[in-house]
């Protein structure tokens, strides 16, 4: 399995982003779907994630701004960015678990600038 994140780049704050995360393989619709993000100097850290039943949880620091949703025909999950602050800025990372797997894709560097 390989999981190829995109959709990162330079925004202003209060802008929008969608980072996309695609799955090779035919596992993808039943495997939980997550997203990390890790800012300069500091550790790797927990945005958000959807199940394989589609129920989604979110961080504190994020919940009300981000939506995190998946489309299994494509093998897609999406990480929509709303309201977008200074401190959402670092490398965002997806990751599939479930069934005995466990993927992380290269991460995607989003940049929000005051």
């Amino acid at each position: 399995v390989q999981l190829q994140a995109s959709g990162g780049g330079l925004v202003q704050t209060g802008g929008s982003l969608r980072l996309s995360c695609v799955a090779s393989g035919s596992i993808f619709s039943i495997v939980g779907v997550g997203w990390y993000r890790q800012a300069p100097g500091k550790q790797r850290e927990w945005v958000a994630g959807i199940t394989s039943g589609g129920s989604a949880n979110y961080a504190d620091s994020v919940k009300g701004r981000v939506t995190i949703s998946r489309d299994n025909a494509k093998s897609t999950g999406y990480l929509q960015m709303d309201s977008l602050r200074s401190e959402d800025t670092g490398v965002y990372y997806c990751r599939i678990t479930g069934g005995g797997i466990d993927y992380w894709g290269k991460g995607t560097l989003v940049t929000v600038s005051s």
